[in-house]
């Protein structure tokens, strides 16, 4: 498979760089859905004060019917202020409940996410190319089934409201006003109950459908998760250089400290380790430089040009080697074994001398 075809998940940068661009997963159907619920919520207990206001006003019109010679002015400013009245507590519960309903589903959805990145101009949205690609492409085949889907579903329950009450119809001229307004009513909730629970289904068969469209729509290729990888951690290839010239700075510098040592202990070939030991400065034996195979070669070289003492012990290179670090001093376990080289060196100066 090729590196350019887009196959993985999209990385954490990856959605935190899409954020930032305003680019959220979002289900607007699942935000009207939650509007339409919470406005028939927010309905159904202020129907009665809905009437109470409504019946005020038409008492106040039906009082103040008459000729037009007839009327005053304050008369008509009264009617004036009831019906603002009554508009308000008829309309104002609705208005801010589903206005809070859409702000908190967008919000759930996209996570708080505030980004004026979507409202700056882009050329590619007044590009007639790619308006005409995104009108045949995935998405707006999805929304226009989705559309029609919605109207054939109204239609239906519409029907079948109306089938189901058609013969009712005659019986309610027969009732009072009253009970004939409640009985519609009450159809006419059980209907809209059909229609939410019907677009419920919708909005979360569109909420997955989305969710899965956004994954797919940020998916990334294996090249570009290798390109932000380099982004994040730096080229493999510039990284090993650094650590290459890190490691010869290190070893420099240790090898300038070996000439200050009273002993190198050395495995023949493989393993060699500086040591020094000023009783009045240093409470333990001192590591001051340790190698390897070459570096250990060079650690013996130079030991060799300062005059520094080099003693073969494999047992004891290999486990100071193993159990030490530079700059340290080495651990209690070995302090006998190093304690009879320094020993012999010592004995070795005082017969030279």
């Amino acid at each position: 498979m090729a590196d350019g075809q887009k196959t993985e998940k999209a990385t954490q940068k990856k959605r935190r760089d899409e954020r930032k661009k305003g680019n959220v997963f979002l289900s607007n159907d699942a935000v009207s859905v939650a509007v339409l619920i919470v406005s028939m919520a927010v309905l159904v207990p202020t129907i009665p004060n809905m009437v109470k206001e409504l019946s005020a006003m038409f008492r106040m019109c039906i009082t103040m019917a008459g000729p037009p010679e007839s009327q005053e002015l304050s008369g008509g400013n009264q009617l004036t202020m009831q019906m603002l009245k009554t508009v308000v507590w008829c309309v104002a519960p609705l208005l801010c409940a589903s206005a809070a309903a859409g702000v908190v589903a967008t919000f759930l959805q996209t996570k708080m996410l505030v980004s004026g990145e979507s409202l700056r101009p882009k050329f590619s949205r007044i590009n007639p190319l790619e308006g005409i690609k995104r009108l045949f492409s995935l998405r707006s085949v999805v929304e226009a089934l989705k559309g029609l889907l919605k109207i054939l579903i109204l239609l239906f329950l519409i029907y079948r409201f109306l089938a189901g009450v058609v013969d009712v119809f005659p019986k309610l001229m027969f009732t009072d006003l009253t009970s004939g307004c409640a009985y519609l009513l009450d159809l006419a909730f059980q209907m809209a109950m059909q229609i939410a629970l019907a677009y419920v289904v919708l909005a979360a068969a569109d909420f997955f459908y989305q969710w899965w469209d956004y994954e797919r729509q940020i998916k990334m290729s294996k090249q570009e998760i290798k390109e932000e990888f380099k982004q994040m951690e730096g080229d493999p290839q510039v990284k090993g250089k650094i650590k290459q010239l890190q490691r010869q700075m290190a070893q420099s510098r240790m090898m300038q400290k070996v000439p200050g040592a009273d002993v190198v202990i050395r495995n023949p070939t493989h393993f060699a380790v500086a040591l020094r030991y000023k009783p009045d400065q240093d409470t333990a034996p001192l590591v001051l430089a340790k190698g390897q195979d070459a570096v250990a070669l060079r650690i013996v070289k130079v030991a060799e040009e300062a005059q520094v003492a080099v003693v073969e012990n494999v047992p004891l290179a290999r486990a100071l080697y193993a159990t030490t670090e530079i700059g340290q001093e080495i651990p209690p376990e070995l302090y006998n074994a190093v304690a009879e080289v320094l020993v012999y060196l010592y004995r070795l100066n005082q017969k030279q001398t």
